[in-house]
């Protein structure tokens, strides 16, 4: 059964580093595109990094380069958001989404399965 499941959000202060990760299962992370989006109160979920299924390659949110690194490690079949230089702004339910089709981009309407989310709060 195809699962994503999010761990690693928490309470941190502005400034400091989180690491999430999405442990997957029902299929491997380097055959659809996958990634992590975000979800503040009262906006729409949004992209912030996601590697291309077609091509492998990584795309950024603009308000998180420099600051983001996603990396996958595909034995464990598991996807990290190391998350450093956190800001207030950076609140939000964190959420792992995969999108099993040709060439789908880093944006939650290409997702077709998604994780519960793990909640991430930067605040001092």
């Amino acid at each position: 059964q195809l699962q994503l499941v999010e761990s690693g959000g928490g309470l941190v202060q502005p400034g400091g580093s989180l690491r999430l990760s999405c442990a997957v299962s029902g299929f491997t992370v380097d055959y659809y595109t996958i990634g992590w989006f975000r979800q503040a109160p009262g906006n729409e979920r949004e992209g912030v990094s996601c590697f291309s299924g077609s091509t492998g390659a990584i795309t950024y949110a603009d308000s998180v380069k420099g600051r983001f690194t996603i990396s996958r490690d595909i034995a464990k079949n598991t996807v990290y958001l190391q998350m450093n230089s956190l800001k207030a702004e950076d609140t939000a339910r964190y959420y792992c989404g995969a999108g099993r089709r040709w060439g789908t981009m880093c944006v939650s309407g290409g997702m077709d399965y998604w994780g519960k989310g793990t909640l991430v709060t930067v605040s001092s």
